[in-house]
């Protein structure tokens, strides 16, 4: 199964390619799929027919108990037959449907492989998480179906609606398969049957699922959704409605059926429901002049009674359910199929324009009333073999069962009613319209509806047949009688006298409705479209009020709505819980108190500071006061990573800075002073609280302890920081240097205005741009003049001292406080000192190269290091030890993590490196351009 269902997803990315070759005859070639699908379905008859089902688990994420389990029972492997049978056969139909030239014919053949995949491993899912997704890819899939053509404004609002209403469903459904896996400790469903919970719990994990169940069927009030996926190409229509997306809520209630249906709100919902909705989808469909949304009214209607038979909970009812899943399957795919030939052959869908059809196309009009006369419930077909079961099982019964049944003969009435409308409207003949012009029908494009129409036919003559192979499933109800059996001909019963009366009042009904001014007349209360509209509409209304109300461009008030969170929540918590360690230990030396107070002062006077430089070196004594606690805690590591990431922030700083005023704005008023100063003093208090409760109140053993052997075991290496950065924890490491990426990507985009001024990060802007003699180390003329003395002696003298350092951290933090993080700042800081001492040409002489480059360099460097240790034969990351002797040097410990490091290593120094011309050369370019202008205009 999970072989077909990977078949499907290569399928999909082939399919256009294979569209672009074959041009729409690879359409047959994609069919193979699909159609393979039904053959390997068909070779499991008499296993699934002995009620032994295939089942298949594939270990996906055994550290998190995740497996993709799959299982093929009864149910699952008539959805299979469906799937696959209906899907070839409408991708056969597709063939000769769309024009060799449409451009749109490859993104087709892949989303709808890709869809019936989907569905695929929907029905076989046995994993409830698994089955979720396979949903969510139907939405997805269906949501790019209908949406076929993007240039048309209906397509678009119909794609769109159906899929913000089955994926709110889906996302209830998802919250109800949780409730139900944590309590059963697993999310097998074949498991958690066995181990329901019991009272309100199951009943709101029922609703819940009923939700999704409902919204991706189409069942009131969701129903207003799948009349607009019209706007689809007729085979998705087809497709859709017979075999794929609005079968899986019917799917998923009739799986779920067996376990939950004594569950308290499992019958009445769905009974009501599919009640409402199959008398509102009857009606619509009786008021339609668009032979294709008379048939999507119709399925709504269908849709409706399905759930009205698979809601019963007994054994009867499944059974005629899933015979009418059958029935429903083969004559709604050949009815839509059939419309499709004739907006083919005519040109129109409409109605009221069609005239003498049949005896232009007969053949098309046989087809059509063998698929009518199956949806209308006449023998011999399989429509009338389920209505006859469904009846049957309503009949014995209390008053529920009797007014459940007294419903569906409504809704049969209607059934027969639009039946006759859809077969009078297409192909008789009316006195007040010219007869149809049409062009002959070609037998391959009406084969696959053919095939259909006469699956219904055999499967309604060898009823017995499929009553032996569906009686499986109906045998998961417990009965203490005898049920009910699958046949043609039970004899002059009482549900065959019902059947007749529904038959001869929907061709009473249709008659009457024939009179345009009672069909006028007779409308509908509400409209389920129009409540949807409505709902969006106040929906756009209540979000442009609370961005209003919230979004009013106010740094200040964001920050203050967030801190206010934070201190009445966790602040709440913590007061109310009160969960402190019951020791409370100051310090260890009192020096970590004088590091504290330094900390202390350094943050109240720099909120109180005027100047923003004089603040932001405040800010900074702040941080190189807490990597003195670093120091003092016994964590140099972590000090010197402190130290660096301070002095590295206080340069960008004064980059920004320049730019900006000197003081900050003028101060708020006192009242509002007063109340940051609490919100403040609060927000400390709250996160101080947070962190000691959190560091005391561990009770397991940390996972750290074992670091240091493991660091020197595995990682090859002394200094545990280290060796957790680059081997023991180098996933993390990865995403945060994935991350370091984006932000100099993200600088760059802001600082250069255009696209071509990118090309400038990797130039060398020296005086003249032509010039193409490299800049000497140290300049000198206008830009050295402007730049401090001392400051160029002591770049003379220190920056080359400072790389070194650099490659030293680099290749010593193994085993020594370093590493590729701190050795890329301490480079980084190098280059900011040549910036400093000689401007934007200075910086591009000491690193003539794209920062993009670099970064580039140091991101593949880290990625190949992991790659590299997979082919190889381990995981990715995964550490080398190689120990080896080498003449003069002797004796060599290396560990291969030292690429990793090395790959961080470059990422830090480009996006140092990035910024400074980001934040430093291009600002000055700007800002002496708009000088030059300035110039330019005092001249004039």
């Amino acid at each position: 199964m999970l072989v077909l269902v990977a078949v499907h997803a290569l399928t999909a990315v082939i399919a256009p390619a294979l569209v672009r070759t074959w041009g729409r005859h690879a359409l047959y070639l994609v069919a193979l799929v699909p159609g393979a699908t039904l053959v390997w379905a068909l070779t499991h008859t008499s296993g699934v027919r002995s009620g032994e089902p295939v089942v298949e688990t594939v270990s996906w994420v055994p550290q998190l108990g995740l497996e993709l389990a799959l299982r093929m029972g009864t149910l699952s492997w008539l959805m299979v037959i469906l799937v696959g049978g209906v899907g070839a056969l409408v991708l056969a139909y597709s063939a000769r449907y769309f024009r060799s030239d449409d451009p749109s014919l490859g993104r087709f053949a892949a989303v709808f492989v890709a869809f019936a995949g989907a569905m695929l491993g929907l029905v076989v899912s046995d994993d409830l998480l698994l089955l979720y997704v396979f949903w969510e890819l139907t939405t997805v899939f269906s949501y790019l179906l209908i949406g076929y053509d993007p240039a048309k404004r209906a397509s678009r609002r119909a794609a769109m609606q159906a899929l913000l209403v089955t994926t709110l469903g889906g996302l209830a459904m998802l919250a109800g398969f949780v409730m139900l896996g944590q309590h059963a400790g697993t999310y097998r469903w074949s498991e958690i049957a066995e181990n329901l919970p019991g009272g309100g719990y199951l009943a709101v994990a029922v609703v819940l699922v009923l939700l999704g169940a409902l919204s991706k069927s189409a069942i009131f009030p969701f129903s207003f959704w799948l009349p607009g996926a019209m706007a689809a190409p007729t085979p998705v229509s087809a497709y859709l409605h017979a075999a794929a997306m609005v079968k899986a809520g019917v799917f998923l209630v009739a799986l779920m059926g067996p376990a939950v249906a004594e569950a308290g709100p499992w019958r009445p919902v769905l009974l009501v429901a599919g009640l409402l909705t199959m008398f509102f989808g009857g009606w619509a469909a009786l008021r339609q002049t668009d032979l294709k949304l008379l048939l999507a009214y119709g399925t709504v209607s269908q849709l409706g009674l399905l759930m009205v038979i698979l809601g019963g909970g007994t054994r009867d009812t499944a059974l005629a359910g899933v015979a009418m899943v059958l029935a429903h399957a083969l004559f709604k795919a050949t009815l839509f199929l059939t419309v499709g030939v004739v907006d083919t052959i005519t040109g129109t869908r409409d109605l009221r324009e069609l005239s003498g059809l049949r005896r232009r196309a007969p053949a098309l009009a046989v087809v059509a009333g063998l698929a009518a006369a199956s949806m209308a419930g006449l023998p011999p077909m399989a429509g009338f073999v389920a209505k006859e079961a469904a009846v049957e099982a309503l009949l014995h019964g209390g008053t529920a069962n009797l007014v459940v049944l007294a419903g569906v003969i409504l809704g049969s009435v209607l059934t027969v009613a639009y039946t006759l409308r859809f077969m009078w409207g297409a192909f008789a003949d009316k006195p007040d319209t010219p007869d149809t012009e049409a062009r002959p029908v070609s037998w391959s494009l009406l084969a696959p509806a053919a095939v259909l129409a006469v699956a219904g036919v055999t499967a309604g003559l060898f009823a017995p047949a499929v009553d032996r192979l569906l009686a499986p499933y109906a045998d998961l109800y417990r009965s203490a009688e005898p049920g009910y059996h699958l046949a043609l001909w039970h004899g002059l019963t009482p549900a065959l006298g019902l059947s007749v009366l529904a038959i001869a009042a929907g061709a009473g009904l249709f008659h009457l409705m024939r009179r345009e001014r009672v069909r006028a007349t007779l409308r509908l209360p509400f409209d389920g479209g129009t409540a949807y509209k409505k709902a969006i509409s106040g929906i756009d209304r209540l979000a442009v009020e609370l961005t209003g109300a919230t979004q009013r461009g106010s740094l200040p008030f964001y920050l203050g709505v967030i801190l206010v969170v934070l201190v009445v929540l966790p602040g709440g918590t913590l007061i109310a819980g009160s969960p402190w360690p019951q020791r409370f230990h100051l310090w260890d030396t009192p020096l970590q108190g004088v590091a504290a107070a330094v900390v202390v002062v350094a943050a109240v006077m720099a909120a109180r500071a005027l100047r923003r430089l004089t603040a932001m070196i405040l800010v900074g004594v702040a941080g190189y006061g807490i990597a003195l606690l670093f120091v003092l805690h016994g964590a140099p590591d972590l000090a010197l990573t402190q130290f660096l990431v301070e002095t590295v922030t206080i340069v960008m700083f004064v980059l920004v800075l320049r730019r900006l005023p000197v003081k900050f704005s003028e101060r708020p008023i006192r009242a509002s002073r007063r109340g940051r100063v609490a919100l403040g003093v609060a927000v400390g208090a709250v996160t101080a609280g947070m962190a000691y409760v959190a560091t005391g109140a561990r009770q397991a053993i940390p996972i750290s302890v074992d670091f240091p052997d493991e660091a020197v075991s595995y990682g090859g290496g002394k200094n545990v920081v280290n060796v957790t950065l680059v081997d023991i924890r180098a996933w993390d490491t990865m995403g945060e240097i994935a991350v370091l990426v984006v932000a100099a990507t993200g600088v760059a985009s802001l600082i250069f205005r255009h696209a071509r001024d990118l090309d400038r990060r990797g130039q060398i802007p020296g005086g003249n741009p032509t010039e193409s003699v490299r800049p000497r180390w140290l300049t000198t003329g206008a830009t050295a003049r402007a730049q401090s003395v001392i400051l160029q002696v002591v770049t003379r003298l220190l920056f080359h001292a400072i790389l070194l350092f650099a490659i030293y951290l680099l290749f010593s933090g193994h085993n020594a406080p370093g590493g590729g993080f701190a050795a890329g700042l301490v480079a980084g800081l190098a280059l900011a000192v040549r910036y400093l001492a000689g401007g934007r040409t200075e910086l591009n002489g000491a690193a003539p190269v794209d920062a993009g480059a670099v970064l580039g360099a140091g991101l593949f460097i880290a990625v190949g290091t992991g790659v590299a240790a997979m082919l190889l034969g381990g995981e990715f990351l995964q550490t080398a030890l190689l120990d080896f002797h080498l003449p003069v040097l002797g004796h060599i410990h290396f560990v291969t993590s030292a690429f990793f490091d090395v790959g961080v290593f470059l990422i830090v120094v480009g996006l140092v490196l990035d910024i400074l011309r980001s934040l430093g050369a291009e600002m000055d370019r700007q800002h002496e351009t708009e000088d030059a202008e300035i110039r330019e205009k005092e001249l004039v």
